[in-house]
């Protein structure tokens, strides 16, 4: 089969067509409004890459350093011409001609790729693949085969290889749907998009929509307050372009009429029904949803939804357009993506300037394009003339961590580079680092960045102690307010990775003792930080393919799943040389008093490789009765040889929840085929847990856990329930694991006296 019509699908349908046309037959088996259509299949896809005898070829041109900006643009062009030049298999060209001609009515379609690892609860692709508007039945086909090659631009690449997906597993499917001709359009997210409130957010401009998503235009910007039924505010952007279909049938940018330039482009009854209609949207999936739409002749129709991937903990944010300008800004726009920095403008006129983005930098540019994605990386903040909350430009910085200010419309012009700024991308505001900016009341405190323990009252004290984890040590300033009680996981890789090289071509070109070096300052600073609060500091666990990108890399052996490869305790154990030069680093700590450095192994599986590592730090020094050490539990190995364990003289265990689901469960969570099987809360997790803790607590051996799961609620109900002595989250979860561990202890209390 190769076409499947909307009606006959539903969300559990992602892997045959993908994660939007799965949304659409969602969306249409609950009756919401949306255009006709079907999707080219998954499996039609696959079927073409194999009859063309293409996927050799195809898999290995795209197998590139993603960094290497030259290699990926060939990587795309290969790509490109193998797709675009192989034949059709047999029937599939008839079978989709014949689905098209079901529509009725001579239409034109809306063509949309429908990757199958899109659109996932915790990762979004948009725009990552093409999408082409008003296709006629004559350039249908062709068409179609460009969404498949769009599954090999250098974003794809690049963005696919950043969030751990195998190009070889990653199928598409490609959406055809009647097109509406809107008069406007726009995008909806059914709560907030940083925080969760349930607060509708929508931005909307003349004609089609993909002026809006692209960034093209600055839209009009309208939040809606579920709770009240009432919209809350309303920012009318002046909009100089709009997407319209031409006379042969292509779709342009016009000039806005100059009487709609500045007229407000929905009503609030247009506002209301949106709102009803998101509602049922986010009922339906059950979590807040990023909605396109648009409205034909007064009828609102439904083109897309899928999960809002960037809501964090953090709360008190604003995003919305004031016009009010604060002392000593510059420029000001919609603050798309929280939080603040300061560093060095970068105006970025075409793709061929982002050489100059350095670390820290600040783009300044009129619209991002996904080809700009690894700029964004590296830089400090973004500022934009034009796009909103929901344009590229938002979308990715949120999920970067990059704060961003969108929308400012002479940005581009004011700012210039080597210019000296501050970004503020809560308020929306660009300015001068050496001006203070004023106070107002609705936004205490929103020109610096809110320590996460500020206006949240004091710290609950719980049995359960709630640390924190630091990525990198530039974050243990902020990570220290938190109020936590000490760093549950300190990860040495990323002490390793910034240096640019192996550890073997760093001991090569700068000496042993540099080396020792660059690993206890790094220690050093959060050490100095947290004391006296325990920092604990795992040992080195980088697989070989993010070695490999290091100078000295070269000879990394290319295993085809380095997560289950050449890492951890084995690595260390296999190499004592390297290994012993991190352990001089602990001991050089503790010969200057830091007595509040633990040490931290990483995957062992069972109690030979804890007697290995510790007659290794014996070997160097450090004495294990003296100096508190322990390992981390990621196999059913290691929790099931817990009992041994705990009898090699550990001090404690810290669960490493990623690799322990993935391990019991045989899912891959970066497979988009099995991702969905992914569960750090399955009983067989949990088990493996609770019963570790048991063995441990009969060993006097102290229980941790620093896994992503740690901040669920459910997963710190069942782990203080079962007798956990810390629990390690990431900085903007530290004051709800607070709260959340200090009401399960008060039920036990209060059972207890019941």
């Amino acid at each position: 089969m190769t076409v499947a019509w909307f009606e006959a699908v539903n969300a559990d349908d992602v892997d045959i067509v993908g994660g939007k046309a799965a949304s659409l037959g969602e969306l249409s088996s609950h009756g919401l409004p949306i255009p006709h259509g079907f999707s080219v299949r998954a499996d039609s896809y696959r079927k073409f890459i194999d009859e063309s005898g293409l996927g050799p070829e195809l898999f290995e041109a795209v197998d590139v350093d993603t960094e290497d900006s030259r290699a990926l643009a060939e990587a795309e062009q290969q790509a490109r011409e193998l797709i675009l030049e192989a034949d059709w298999p047999d029937g599939m060209r008839t079978s989709i001609l014949a689905a098209f001609d079901d529509l009725e009515g001579d239409p034109v379609v809306a063509v949309r790729s429908s990757a199958t690892a899109e659109d996932l609860p915790d990762a979004s692709f948009a725009g990552q693949q093409d999408t082409y508007l008003n296709v006629g039945r004559e350039d249908l086909l062709d068409k179609i085969k460009q969404c498949w090659a769009s599954l090999f631009t250098q974003r794809a690449i690049y963005y696919r290889v950043e969030q751990g997906f195998d190009h070889e597993t990653v199928d598409i499917a490609v959406v055809v749907q009647r097109m509406v001709d809107a008069d406007k359009s726009g995008v909806m997210f059914t709560s907030h998009p940083s925080t969760g409130e349930p607060e509708l957010t929508v931005e909307a401009a003349w004609g089609l929509g993909e002026a809006v998503v692209s960034g093209a235009v600055s839209p009009d910007h309208y939040t809606y307050d579920r709770q009240q039924n009432a919209v809350n505010n309303v920012t009318i952007s002046t909009k100089k372009v709009m997407c319209v279909k031409n006379e042969s049938g292509e779709t342009v940018e016009r000039p806005v009429p100059d009487e709609k330039r500045d007229e407000r482009v929905l009503s609030d009854e247009e506002l209301h029904s949106l709102n009803d209609i998101g509602e049922l949207v986010e009922e339906q999936y059950d979590q807040p949803q990023d909605v396109e739409w648009a409205i034909c002749d007064g009828d609102i129709y439904l083109l897309q939804s899928r999960p809002i991937t960037t809501i964090s903990d953090s709360s008190d944010r604003t995003d919305t357009k004031t016009g009010e300008t604060a002392d000593g800004s510059l420029v000001d726009g919609v603050g798309a993506s929280p939080s603040s920095g300061t560093g060095t403008v970068r105006v970025v006129g075409s793709l061929d300037q982002l050489d100059k983005v350095k670390d820290g930098d600040i783009v300044v540019t009129e619209m991002t394009t996904p080809d700009m994605v690894p700029a964004m990386k590296r830089a400090g903040g973004l500022v934009t003339d034009e796009g909103g909350m929901t344009s590229h430009a938002a979308i990715i910085s949120r999920e970067l961590g990059v704060p961003a200010v969108v929308g400012c419309e002479n940005a581009t012009s004011v700012l210039t580079d080597d210019q000296r700024v501050t970004i503020d991308g809560d308020r929306g505001v660009v300015r001068d680092p050496t001006t203070e900016p004023a106070q107002d009341d609705t936004s205490e405190g929103a020109e610096t960045p809110s320590p996460p323990t500020q206006n949240r009252g004091p710290k609950p004290m719980t049995a359960t102690e709630i640390k924190v984890n630091v990525s990198i040590p530039e974050a243990a300033e902020r990570a220290a307010t938190t109020g936590a009680d000490g760093v549950g996981l300190l990860r040495m890789e990323h002490m390793v990775l910034s240096t640019g090289e192996t550890p073997e071509h760093y001991v090569a070109q700068h000496g042993e003792e540099a080396f020792v070096n660059s690993l206890s300052d790094a220690m050093r600073t959060v050490a100095d930080e947290f004391y006296p609060r325990p920092v604990r500091v795992r040992t080195l666990d980088a697989p070989t393919d993010e070695f490999r990108q290091l100078e000295g890399g070269e000879s990394e052996p290319a295993e085809h799943n380095p997560m289950l490869g050449y890492r951890g305790i084995r690595r260390s154990l296999d190499e004592p040389a390297t290994f012993k030069l991190q352990l001089e680093a602990f001991k050089s700590l503790y010969e200057r008093g830091y007595n509040n450095i633990e040490i931290l192994l990483p995957l062992v599986n069972d109690a030979e490789d804890v007697y290995r590592a510790k007659a290794l730090m014996e070997a160097v020094g450090i004495d294990p009765n003296k100096r508190p050490w322990g390992v981390m539990i990621e196999t059913p190995a290691s929790a099931l040889s817990s009992d041994a364990i705990c009898k090699a003289g550990i001090d404690f265990v810290s669960f490493g929840t990623n690799d322990l689901t993935q391990y019991t469960l045989a899912v891959d969570r970066n497979n988009s085929t099995v991702a969905g099987r992914y569960d750090a809360l399955h009983p067989s997790v949990l088990q493996l847990m609770t019963d570790t803790i048991e063995t441990c607590r009969s060993h006097d051996v102290a229980t941790s856990i620093c896994g992503q799961a740690a901040s669920q609620p459910r997963m710190i109900e069942t782990l203080v329930d079962a007798g956990i002595t810390s629990m390690s989250v990431n900085i903007d979860a530290v004051h709800d694991t607070q709260q959340k561990a200090k009401r399960v202890e008060q039920q036990h209390i209060l059972d207890s006296v019941r």
